[in-house]
C-alpha cells in the first residue's frame, strides 16, 4: 500500500492524497467468482476440503462451518456456510438451520473475545440483486463493527485499509474457536 501526495501529481494539485490498493481489483474484477453455479467452481464447497490455514476455515461443525471472507469489510469478518451446496435459507434442511445460527452466535463470542468490537452486521443476501456475490452458496455474514471504522475511504475510493493480514486474523480466530468451550 502507497500513498501518493498530490503535489506529486503533474499538474495543479487537488489535495487529495491517494491510497492504492490495486489488490482490489482482483475482487472488482470477479477473478474468484465461480465461472458456473456448480459445486465444483464454488469456493465454499472447496474451502473445507483444504487445510483450516489454507481454506481459511476458522471452525467446523457437522453441517457447517465458518471462514474467513477473503475480501473483508472488517477484520475478522467470517462466513457460516452449510457443507452442502444449497443456494436458498429456505433449503437448509432444519439441522443445518440449527447449526448455522449456532456457528453465528459462537463466531461472535469468538470474535468478541479476539477483537472486542463494539457491534455486529449478521446477514444473509439472497441472489445478485440482494448483494450476493456468490449466490449459488448460502452464507451468512458475521463482520464485527467498531465505532468509527466507516469513513470516507470506502464511500469515496471504493477501498477499505485493514490492519491485519488474512492469516493472521484466521490463526488468532482458530485459537479462540478452539477454546470457545461454551459453543
Amino acid at each position: 500500500m502507497t500513498a501518493e501526495r498530490p503535489e506529486s501529481f503533474a499538474g495543479v494539485g487537488d489535495a487529495f492524497e491517494r491510497l492504492w490498493t490495486p489488490h482490489r481489483m482482483v475482487y472488482i474484477d470477479g477473478e474468484n467468482k465461480p465461472a458456473d453455479a456448480s459445486a465444483g467452481q464454488c469456493p465454499f464447497c472447496r474451502a473445507p476440503g483444504r487445510s483450516d490455514a489454507e481454506g481459511l476455515v476458522v471452525g467446523r461443525g457437522e453441517v457447517a462451518y465458518a471462514v474467513l471472507n477473503l475480501y473483508p469489510y472488517n477484520p475478522g469478518h467470517l462466513l457460516v456456510c452449510p457443507y452442502r451446496h444449497v443456494s436458498d435459507f429456505t433449503e437448509l434442511t432444519d439441522a443445518e438451520s440449527a447449526e448455522v445460527t449456532a456457528l453465528v452466535q459462537r463466531a461472535m463470542r469468538v470474535i468478541r473475545a479476539v477483537s472486542h468490537p463494539a457491534g455486529f452486521n449478521l446477514g444473509i443476501n439472497q441472489g445478485e440483486v440482494a448483494g450476493a456475490g456468490i449466490q449459488a452458496h448460502l452464507h451468512a455474514h458475521v463482520v464485527p463493527r467498531w465505532q468509527g471504522d466507516a469513513n470516507f475511504l470506502p464511500v469515496v475510493g471504493r477501498t477499505k485499509a485493514l490492519p491485519q493480514l488474512l492469516d493472521d486474523t484466521r490463526t488468532l480466530l482458530a485459537k479462540a474457536w478452539a477454546a470457545d468451550v461454551a459453543g
